[in-house]
């Protein structure tokens, strides 16, 4: 405390002695002034703190036991007041005593034995597993190289021995362990071994003579914390000596130099492979280890082939989760990984990876083959390693924006992609030869069908850079130089190739023959499309027609079913190049009238209103997603759906207009209701898009002007973006001329007595044969009353057979008056429901049920009942319900 704070008079003279000593002493005195008036200082200060903290100290005594003392006696000090206060003088003297870290160490390994003690007196296998875990964690830091503490080793060997007596009870015990025991009992199992390995000398020692090891002076004096980089010069092999000079060296986490040897190679994969999908896992470190252990020398083919697949299965576990895709480089590095085990698979005939074969435990030793045997089988499978880098290029893929020269580069890495698909095709192809490795058919099926999936899109012939290239025959070209010249496939020789059409068709057929369920179903679909693409409409159609996949595609999987929705497109699109309307516009009918084509062809994701989407469904949505290569143009699409609508609504509009009598009939109700938004617009500017395009060819035809139609129709660009742009034009335009023929003679047929074939061949340039086929045919299916006199070339007009407006009026009436009818009975039954007897008549006021019973036809007139009805409703008295009114 400060002396400008102190009171009385003792303050005052302090202030006035030190102001006479500061203007009249020297320098030396004014710093031993100064320093008696800071020991002052501090001396009062003290006084002031004790005098608080007592005050403080009292007052929480006296809180505390002001209900036990009043008055004056709460300020005396009883006897076990002073005794409570030398007590707490010991506890704090207790306290003060620090624990090095060391016995802290120990303490908590001594506790950790006693809880692993008390689960085996208890049998609760469940606490010893996690005691065990706990146990080996605390003893890393209380080791000195390889030496443990004796408690340590005393308590993993008698736990060793109680687990061995207990497994031998549990074979002739007829009770079963309880599931959560016996999860601890298998994982101390698998732990156990494996960790006594390291200290089996001192094991053996300690069950040898327990009390000689436990009394012997080789204790450990004084564990030794190991850091994670060791700089000494440890005893390693001669690989490892440079890394050494410069004084660092590779250590787990033990603090243990790692010494990648040709024997500790399966010890090393062993330990990877347990801790893969653990948490708090170093994917990359162990990616890192494996490579190191793939470039030990020497090393056995086994070893390799082990190395590699635990090494490929590794990196694909970075692209692991839901949105997470595989790092290019790590996918690159996969891909070499792969066609490196391929070749060391083709080169060592005796050494075969084929699923279900038995793992081999010994880390020890190397396996070899079996006598009678002629292989030695390694457990895996290639072709899941195949299937992984192909779904992990196409999620990389969707991950990237397409317009950009990103994509166009990973595109890029199809080709080795391909390439790798068609050697393991070869490989599986060798191993079918042996009947006793028995490989199934469904690898070589599944491997063929990722062959399928890379080519079935792809034209033969595509522009590129204004020079024709053949596109799968590159590929198939630079797959079969990655091959030995001697090599051959017997599904797709060599000298075959080079054709598309028969590659498609040798692969889908084999897998139509050897195959089933969803892998036949597609090969099917892959050849339809591949035909439609090519223009074979009526192959694909018949294709399409005769597998009845359109009757049972519900049941396949959603990836199948979008194929079949590509297929269907692509079989419609090749119908309209062929000149086909009405069969173009009945096969994209389903897809194009649903107003879903982005969702049903994986080519985006549609957020619909009032949609409850959960984010585990938009997630999976989004993996079903088509790379962008293998889009359908939607405007393309969207272009023929609405032209083909067009070339067929226009002229029924006509035909139901000038007959009111023919019973109307939509074709396509998006077309329809885009017409009807069109024709509500008061103001229509020029045409800026597709739709608005063939709404304004829509309104010219239904005009009469062909030729203004055919115009726009002509004006859209997106035609461009297909084969053979000008036939497709000049089809378009022959097209509009034979509809604006027929809708001209359903819109004034009524005006007309007779018409010349020559008139109708000049107003619309089509050839007078071609004018007589499409009226004859008019007449053939009753769409036109009117006869052809091929004499005269003219068309004679029936006339009393239509409608006049009266008469259409008269029966659109009689039909809204019937419909309003038959909407009342079912509105009056509805309502009545429950009370069917209501509306009987009783005490003979009645005529019976209501109406009189039959009516004699629609609309006509009521007959029966009581044509006297009593005022104010007085006549209900029909059922329940009429005795409850009544009363």
């Amino acid at each position: 405390m400060s002396r400008f704070f102190r009171d009385g008079g003792d303050s005052s003279t302090d202030s006035s002695s030190e102001e006479e000593e500061v203007y009249t002493s020297e320098e030396e005195e004014e710093k031993v002034q100064a320093e008696d008036e800071s020991s002052s200082e501090e001396e009062s200060d003290e006084e002031e703190s004790d005098e608080e903290s007592s005050s403080d100290e009292e007052s929480s005594s006296d809180e505390e036991e002001g209900t036990k003392k009043k008055g004056a006696s709460r300020f005396l000090q009883s006897d076990d007041e002073s005794e409570e206060e030398e007590e707490e003088q010991s506890d704090d003297e207790a306290t003060t005593k620090v624990k090095s870290a060391k016995d802290k160490r120990f303490d908590e390994l001594e506790s950790t034995i006693s809880q692993i003690q008390n689960g085996q007196k208890i049998n609760d296998w469940s606490l010893i597993a996690n005691e065990f875990d706990k146990l080996n964690r605390q003893v890393v830091k209380l080791q000195d190289g390889s030496k443990a503490p004796k408690s340590y080793i005393k308590a993993i060997a008698d736990l060793e021995d109680f687990m061995n007596e207990t497994l031998a009870k549990q074979k002739v015990t007829p009770k079963k362990m309880n599931a959560t025991n016996a999860r601890g009992l298998n994982a101390v199992k698998q732990r156990i071994r494996k960790n006594n390995k390291e200290y089996q000398a001192q094991i053996d020692a300690y069950r040898k003579d327990a009390d000689a090891f436990m009394e012997s002076d080789d204790e450990v004096a004084a564990p030794k914390v190991v850091s994670k980089v060791r700089f000494e010069a440890p005893v390693v092999s001669a690989e490892q000596q440079e890394e050494d000079d410069k004084g660092f060296s590779t250590v787990d986490s033990r603090g243990k130099v790692v010494q990648y040897t040709p024997e500790s190679i399966l010890k090393h994969l062993r330990a990877i492979i347990e801790s893969r999908g653990k948490k708090n896992t170093d994917r990359l470190e162990q990616i890192k280890v494996m490579e190191t252990l793939n470039k030990v020398v020497p090393i056995t083919p086994y070893q390799k082939i082990r190395v590699l697949q635990t090494l490929i299965s590794a990196r694909f576990d970075l692209g692991a989760g839901g949105a997470a895709q595989m790092p290019l480089d790590q996918w690159k590095a996969a891909e070499r990984d792969l066609a490196s085990l391929l070749e060391i698979l083709e080169k060592e005939k005796d050494h075969v990876v084929v699923e279900g074969a038995e793992e081999w435990d010994d880390d020890d030793k190397l396996p070899t083959i079996p006598e009678g045997e002629k292989y030695l089988k390694v457990p895996g499978s290639v072709v899941s390693l195949i299937e992984r880098l192909d779904d992990e290029l196409t999620r990389s893929l969707q991950a990237i924006d397409p317009h950009t020269s990103e994509y166009i580069d990973r595109l890029t890495d199809e080709g080795s992609l391909y390439n790798t698909i068609f050697r393991g095709l070869l490989y599986y192809e060798h191993l079918r030869k042996d009947a006793s490795l028995e490989v199934p058919q469904e690898s070589l099926s599944r491997i063929i069908q990722r062959r399928l999936d890379h080519v079935y899109y792809k034209p033969s012939l595509l522009i590129i850079f204004f020079q024709p290239a053949q596109v799968v025959k590159i590929l198939e070209e630079n797959a079969w130089k990655q091959v030995s010249a001697e090599a051959d496939s017997e599904i797709t020789p060599r000298s075959q190739s080079g054709d598309a059409g028969k590659l498609i068709n040798i692969l889908s057929n084999y897998l139509f023959e050897n195959s089933e369920g969803i892998i036949r179903a597609r090969a099917m679909l892959c050849q339809i499309y591949f035909l439609a693409l090519h223009d074979e409409y009526y192959k694909s159609r018949d294709l399409m027609l005769t597998s009845h996949l359109q009757e049972t595609i519900a049941n396949f999987d959603i990836a199948t079913q979008i194929l079949y929705n590509r297929t269907l497109v692509q079989v419609g699109l090749c119908a309209f190049r062929k000149g086909l309307v009405y069969d173009a516009q009945n096969t994209l009918q389903e897809i194009c009238g649903s107003g879903r084509q982005k969702e049903l062809l994986a080519q985006g994701v549609m957020i619909q209103r009032y949609s409850q989407v959960t984010p585990e469904q938009e997630r999976l949505e989004k993996q079903r997603q088509l790379p962008f290569h293998m889009h359908i143009n939607l405007e393309l699409l969207e272009c023929v759906y609405l032209t083909c609508s067009m070339l067929l609504e226009i002229p029924l509009l006509a035909q139901t207009g000038s007959s009111p009598d023919v019973k109307k009939r939509i074709i396509s109700k998006t077309y329809r209701r885009m017409l009807e938004y069109h024709e509500r617009q008061i103001f229509t500017g020029p045409p800026e898009n597709t739709r608005d395009h063939v709404m304004q060819a829509s309104k010219a035809l239904a005009a009469g002007e062909w030729k203004k139609a055919t115009d726009f129709i002509h004006s859209i660009k997106i035609w461009d973006l297909m084969p053979n742009t000008e036939g497709i034009k000049t089809m378009l335009a022959k097209q509009i001329q034979e509809e604006g023929l027929r809708t001209y003679l359903f819109t004034y047929a009524p005006f007309y007595d007779t018409l010349a074939i020559a008139t109708l061949s000049s107003m619309f340039e089509l050839d007078s044969r071609k004018v007589s086929a499409v009226v004859s045919k008019m007449i053939s299916h009753e769409e036109l009353a009117a006869a052809l006199d091929q004499v005269t070339e003219t068309v004679i007009f029936r006339k009393g057979v239509e409608l006049s407006r009266l008469q259409s009026l008269a029966l659109t009436l009689s039909d809204k008056a019937s419909s309003l009818i038959e909407t009342n009975e079912r509105t009056l039954e509805q309502k009545t429901q429950g009370s069917a007897n209501a509306f009987s008549r009783k005490d003979n006021r009645g005529g019976g049920q209501r109406g009189g019973g039959q009516r004699g036809g629609r609309g006509g007139a009521r007959t029966g009942g009581n044509p006297q009805r009593q005022a104010g409703g007085t006549q209900f008295t029909g059922g329940a319900l009429g005795n409850a009114v009544r009363g």
